[in-house]
């Protein structure tokens, strides 16, 4: 926690490197990188945890305003933006690794990611390819959608990107995995089919509402549990209203995939070290 202080910046460049595998130190032939992939993941983790910033243009004249001594080789704007698409695989992969995955108990649910207002739909090219349109209790959406599992301190432990259209239920077994006993969601996961073969397969017993003739015949611990799921809300409310999750920035859809992977990471970051 001591490097969310500006001049601690190195303390988290450290701490990543170390979560590397390997340590970039530039290419075997050719011009040299000018910034490692330890530098852009501590760049991504800082700007979530201290900077806030929305886009990579602000990102990039802040680094070069206030930062250059810790990274006196940043390149100009477009070098810069290609090394952020260049480093989403590596940060994607040590996301992976701090995922909570072998939680007993987590919470599930799906939130739309918009990439740009409903009534802009049809006139929107950068995603269109992609993109799909997606309906939930707010109205439709174009756009995608973030399946994830979390603790109930919120702590990430599952994530899974689909179009808008696709249904929660597709995507539980990759959010939940063999070691998870109980896994708590709204009235999507409570098919019988679904909570039949989970249970089957990995004995995992998925918690969803009832009908309302149901609720008498709960125990309590079930209502208890039922009672904190809002606690994946919240989750997804940080990381739009706050984390800026939720982005019409982005000039491609790999420039989506970026930013998404950037406030997923120094997120899961922040929960770690209970920011």
């Amino acid at each position: 926690m001591s490097f969310l202080y500006s001049e601690n910046i190195t303390e988290l460049f450290i701490w990543v490197d170390s979560l590397l595998p390997t340590r970039c130190i530039g290419r075997a032939v050719g011009r040299p990188r000018a910034l490692c992939e330890s530098e852009m993941a501590t760049i991504f983790i800082w700007n979530i945890l201290v900077l806030k910033q929305k886009n990579w243009k602000d990102l990039h004249k802040f680094l070069y305003a206030y930062h250059r001594r810790e990274f006196p080789t940043l390149p100009n704007y477009n070098a810069f933006l290609m090394s952020c698409h260049r480093v989403t695989s590596t940060c994607l992969s040590v996301l992976q690794s701090l995922l909570v995955t072998d939680a007993p108990l987590k919470f599930m649910d799906g939130t739309m990611l918009p990439v740009c207002k409903h009534k802009r739909a049809d006139a929107h090219k950068v995603a269109r390819n992609v993109a799909n349109f997606g309906k939930n209790w707010q109205g439709w959406h174009f756009g995608f959608k973030l399946h994830a599992s979390v603790t109930l301190d919120g702590k990430l432990c599952g994530l899974v990107f689909t179009t808008a259209s696709v249904h929660e239920k597709h995507s539980v077994e990759k959010l939940l995995g063999q070691k998870t006993k109980i896994a708590v969601g709204d009235t999507s996961y409570g098919g019988a089919e679904l909570r039949k073969r989970l249970w089957e397969k990995y004995g995992t017993y998925i918690l969803a509402p009832g009908f309302v003739s149901q609720k008498n015949l709960m125990a309590g611990w079930q209502k208890n549990l039922l009672e904190e799921r809002s606690c994946i809300e919240s989750v997804f409310d940080y990381l739009k209203e706050h984390l800026h999750l939720v982005t019409s920035f982005p000039r491609s859809v790999y420039g989506y995939l970026v930013h998404y992977a950037m406030v997923l990471l120094g997120y899961q970051v922040m929960k770690l070290l209970g920011i």
